[in-house]
């Protein structure tokens, strides 16, 4: 056997190891943690930064004003430099629709070194503080659209199991066929950059957090400075994850049931520019690091399906094992099975992106986002990957 034939050989053994000791990472039962509801219900802060999402907003902002929640709660929606009257949408369908108290506010540009999401944070964990001092802030995108329990449902959690920051991963839209081939995917390589069983463990020191769905303490947010220690993030709900973890609070993420985004992709390229303008931050700008990725994506995703297709048994059995376990993300997303087989070229995909999102970043443009570019002096570090692997 010459060294050529050994690499299907290593990708086997890498998808072994990858299905047994990278924290299970493609299994999908990690959902909220059982709980039972508080004698006394804390205050909650709905906090929603907002720029340019009139599209989505009249589906999204009257599920957060309909919240059941027993406690005392409020949403603040942080209006970041819209053009397209989010601002002015949001008060017509709160005054349509009723429900929990709404403030909608604008704190201008951001100041140097800070994103806009982060800055429109920051005002609005202000208001809510000065407004009624919450216990827990929920930190929401304004595509995310919750069912009536939802707030509910995380707050008991995060009481019950003594959680300082509970996220979820929202089910994203699968309805477009680029949307069903790529976002299913999107998690699962989230997963295996950040097993959740990892991050949700007592003694973890893999931290993470899904931006769309964040309910932080308020006293675990202010001990680890957040949003100011965070500003500069382009990936900000993992610099979140870390930040409350790295000051002793202890987080928890999972897939969502009753949370989702309602945000369309229509066709390759929105999707494409998700990705790519964080994949490079991922790796804290390193080419070094890049290579690896690059190098890691073809072992494991790539040379399987070569070669079994050449006759290799170990790149078949390779190339079997990442489908299967590709099942079950499929099947949470409700995509075609046959989808699972094709997760080679849908990786491939992922790496041309991830290869993308360095060129941009050469180019001066790789952390843009809706009219902003943050260039490399404003950011703060990224977290550190957790392994190799498609950026998420």
């Amino acid at each position: 056997m010459n060294a050529v034939s050994w690499v299907p050989v290593a990708s086997l053994l890498a998808w072994v190891w990858l299905l047994l000791g990278q924290g299970f990472f493609w299994r999908t039962d990690v959902r909220l943690p059982r709980s039972s509801e508080p004698d006394s219900w804390p205050s909650v802060a709905i906090v929603v930064p907002a720029r340019d999402e009139a599209e989505v907003l009249p589906l999204t902002l009257p599920t957060l004003l309909a919240q059941e929640y027993p406690g005392t709660a409020e949403v603040v929606l942080v209006d970041d430099g819209s053009r397209d009257g989010t601002g002015e949408l949001a008060r017509t369908l709160a005054a349509e629709h009723g429900g929990l108290p709404l403030t909608v506010s604008s704190p201008g540009e951001p100041e140097p070194g800070w994103t806009g999401k982060l800055w429109a944070v920051r005002h609005g964990t202000a208001l809510a503080r000065a407004h009624a001092d919450p216990a827990y802030l929920l930190l929401t995108d304004a595509d995310i659209a919750h069912s009536p329990d939802s707030l509910r449902r995380l707050v008991a959690a995060a009481v019950s199991a003594r959680l300082d920051l509970v996220s979820q991963m929202a089910r994203l839209r699968v309805s477009a066929p680029w949307e069903r081939l790529l976002v299913p995917a999107f998690v699962y390589f989230f997963a295996q950059l950040f097993p959740f069983r990892w991050v949700n463990s007592a003694s973890a020191r893999t931290a993470a957090a899904a931006g769309g769905c964040a309910l932080v303490r308020a006293g675990a947010a202010e001990r680890a400075g957040v949003p100011e220690s965070i500003r500069g993030a382009v990936i900000d709900d993992v610099a979140l994850g870390r930040e409350v973890q790295r000051t002793g609070g202890r987080i928890w993420l999972g897939l969502a049931d009753s949370v989702a985004s309602v945000r369309p992709y229509r066709g390759l390229r929105p999707l494409w520019r998700m990705v790519s303008r964080s994949a490079y931050a991922q790796l804290r700008y390193n080419p070094v690091l890049l290579a690896a990725t690059v190098t890691g994506l073809v072992l494991v995703y790539l040379v399987p399906p070569v070669a079994a297709c050449t006759g290799s048994l170990a790149g078949a059995a390779a190339w079997a094992l990442m489908a299967g376990s590709y099942l079950p993300i499929a099947r949470y997303y409700r995509v075609p099975l046959w989808t699972a087989p094709l997760l080679p070229f849908t990786a491939a995909l992922y790496l041309l992106m991830t290869v993308d999102s360095a060129v941009q970043h050469r180019k001066g443009r790789g952390a843009a986002w809706k009219g902003r570019t943050y260039s490399p002096s404003t950011r703060s570090p990224e977290p550190p990957p957790a392994n190799s692997g498609p950026a998420a």
